[in-house]
């Protein structure tokens, strides 16, 4: 499968060096050197241009990265964004993990640390499109109101779809299949993240807060992803009353 990335950067050095290696790992890439010139790429899907990915610096002239990945998600646009910024303060990481980007690396950076962030959200955010190959799809996970449904990518709350970037699907699912489990920030971050990631621990704090928002009722007071004091965090074996079942089971939905 060939994908496309979107590098907005406005050093001209660091825009080539992206640009020439991401190409070079057989890529496809588009580089743009401010935000309007970015949200305009993006917002051109209908016209058949679609990315898989935009890696976003934060320190762009007139408008800044982390508004153009806010109004990116405020048009419902879910392509996954790799921040690449120079600013280690964990405030400015936070804040732009907050507002939907999924990862982010430090300038400088290694190119070998950045390829293998790009290709695991990559990875983590193909949707699996039906086949008539005979392969046997995964039945939704069903969770009182909610429905998790791996195959199609798609999660349903009371028959709404939400709109989930990676990550926070990735950590729905993985909470979903292990209801009852308690799972500290570091085994989420080697899960979701994967073991190569050595960013923060609160990264996982900000996308269970963004994932609360989107999924609860009334976040303060979760019923679905709960807080283990000390420990970190656990999907609700019975949030309705019942545990998660399969959606081909046979079974009512709880």
């Amino acid at each position: 499968m060939s994908y496309r990335i979107l590098c907005v950067e406005d050093n001209p050095e660091i825009g080539r060096l992206l640009t020439e290696s991401l190409v070079a790992a057989d890529y496809a890439c588009d580089w743009v050197r401010d935000g309007e010139a970015a949200l305009a790429l993006l917002g051109a899907e209908a016209a058949g241009v679609r990315y898989d990915l935009v890696t976003l610096d934060l320190m762009l002239p007139g408008m800044d990265g982390l508004e153009v990945c806010r109004r990116l998600r405020r048009q419902d646009n879910q392509t996954p964004v790799l921040m690449v910024t120079a600013k280690a303060a964990i405030r400015d990481v936070v804040v732009g993990l907050e507002i939907g980007a999924d990862d982010y690396v430090t300038k400088p950076f290694a190119m070998p640390i950045l390829l293998a962030r790009v290709q695991a959200l990559l990875r983590r955010g193909q949707r699996q499109a039906p086949s008539d190959d005979g392969i046997v799809g995964t039945p939704p996970l069903v969770c009182g109101p909610l429905v998790i449904d791996a195959d199609q990518h798609r999660v349903l709350l009371d028959d709404t779809p939400l709109q989930l970037t990676g990550k926070e699907f990735a950590l729905l699912s993985l909470f979903a299949r292990h209801p009852g489990r308690s799972f500290s920030r570091g085994e989420l971050l080697d899960h979701v993240w994967g073991e190569e990631f050595d960013g923060y621990d609160h990264t996982v704090n900000t996308h269970i807060n963004r994932l609360r928002n989107k999924i609860e009722a009334d976040p303060a007071r979760p019923r679905f992803i709960q807080t283990v004091w000390g420990v970190g965090y656990r999907f609700s074996e019975t949030p309705d009353g019942n545990r998660p079942a399969s959606a081909g089971s046979g079974g009512e939905r709880p």
